[in-house]
Formats: structure tokens, sequence, C-alpha cells
């Protein structure tokens, strides 16, 4: 007789607080039917004006949680951290694979009209090799303007993602690159599209925003389909269940669980 049961993989996910949640949302609607671990490093949020050295140490202390909690993929859903530690990550754990956020300037810089792209990030991304060298492999197709999102990361992780403040806050960083010509907006921080709504409202009609999370859903699936790591069905537009998610924090778990309970997934 022929078993149906299959070993769920499980995967790590971690960021410097809530905003990888949207790389979680978009993982779990393409694979809806893994086991995920999601890692909030809030009490050391924001890693943007951190040093590298700093975000270094806390990805080696949070990879090692994941690990210990069973994850057999990572997923460092922090363009900052990204930056900052995937390197070493990879080097010291030959044996992992690791999926960090890709500056999303190639779909930017082909899709664009205008001929300018704009990209919203923290300092620490915007100072960072990986993000130096996308930018550098396209700057010769179209004009790169760049802004820091500032209050973005606060606003996601207080929940006040909607309201008079938020749409302030947003105006404020969004104008500088828009009134550079910006038909396309890249969106630099996994935080940001948390606040997506609310750029939608207050940017002129017609300017497009990037989110990478359904592109690093679509790695993570890549990548387990070259590592032979089980999955179940990747789902196709349906509205599958609620995953199933261990969320854990270094600091306050009920703002996670609250940002986690609002998801549609």
């Amino acid at each position: 007789m022929t078993s149906n049961f299959r070993h769920m993989a499980t995967i790590g996910i971690f960021d410097s607080g809530l905003g990888g949640l949207s790389v979680l949302t978009a993982a779990a609607r393409l694979l809806p039917r893994e086991k995920y671990i999601y890692f909030a490093d809030s009490a050391f949020c924001p890693y943007g004006e951190k040093t590298p050295g700093f975000i270094r140490e806390r990805c080696r202390t949070i990879t090692r949680t994941l690990l210990e909690k069973g994850a057999e993929i990572i997923v460092v859903a922090c363009n900052t951290a990204t930056g900052a530690a995937i390197s070493e990550l990879r080097a010291e754990y030959p044996a992992v694979r690791f999926i960090g956020m890709e500056p999303a300037v190639k779909p930017a810089a082909l899709g664009t009209r205008s001929g300018v792209i704009g990209v919203l990030a923290t300092a620490g991304t915007l100072k960072a090799s990986k993000y130096l060298k996308t930018k550098g492999d396209w700057e010769d197709n179209c004009t790169i303007c760049e802004h820091v999102g500032k209050g973005f990361v606060e606003l996601v992780e207080s929940g006040r993602t909607e309201g008079s403040e938020a749409e302030e806050t947003v105006r404020a960083s969004l104008q500088p690159l828009l009134s550079r010509g910006a038909d396309t907006i890249v969106l630099g921080c996994t935080h940001y599209p948390f606040l997506l709504d609310v750029m939608k409202k207050v940017a002129p009609e017609g300017i497009r925003f990037i989110d990478p999370a359904p592109a690093v859903a679509r790695q993570l699936l890549k990548v387990m389909d070259s590592e032979g790591i089980s999955h179940g069905p990747v789902n196709e537009g349906g509205s599958p269940e609620r995953p199933a998610v261990e969320l854990l924090s270094s600091g306050d778990t009920e703002s996670l669980r609250k940002m986690f309970d609002r998801i549609e997934f």
C-alpha cells in the first residue's frame, strides 16, 4: 500500500523586524503546504543604521536558532542583512542554502518609460556592495535616483500602515524621486510593501512599484527543486489554507503576532 505522507519542508525566514513577513506571505502563497519558521529581530530593529559587523553577528545568531529548529533552507528576508552578511553565512554554513534579497533594479530598468527609476531603501542597503554592483550594471541604461524611506520601518513596526501620518511620511520620501521623473519605484526594503497601498494613494496615476517578494518566492522554489528538497504542489492562484508558521522574535512577540494575523494568504 502506497503512503500519501509527504515530509514537509522546513523553511527559515528572518528579517530585522516585521518587514520580512512580506516575503513569508509571497512564499506561503506559492508554497502553502510547507512549514515556515519566521524570526523577527525586533529587539535590534532597524538594521539600516547598524554597522555591518553588528548585523553579521546578529545574522549568525539567528541562523543558529533557525538551524536548531530544523530549517533546511534559509531566506534572508532583509536587504540590509543580505548586503552585510549573506556571503559570510554561505562561507560559514556551506551545507545550507541561503536565499537573499536582490535589488529589483533590472526589471525596473527594463520596464521604465521615462528612463528614470527610483530606489527606496534603507541607508545600509544603498551603501551595500550588492546594491552598488547591481546599480552599476544598469545605470548606463537609465537614470537611477535613490532615497531613504525615512520613517517607513518605524511605521510598519508599530502597525501604523494607513492614515494621515503614514501618508505624510510616504509622500515626503516619494516626492524627491517623482520630481526627478521616476515612473518606476523599486521597493528596496521588505518593510516597504506594507505601505504599498499608501504609496499608490499618494503617487500620481501610472507610477509602478516593484515588490521583490514574489521573485524571492520563485527563487526559493527553484532552489528547493535544484537541491532536491521536497515540497508540496505549487499554488497557481488558488486560495490556500493558512500556512503552518512558527513565529519567533528577539523582541515584542505581540506586535509580530498582530501583523501576521492581518496577512491575507
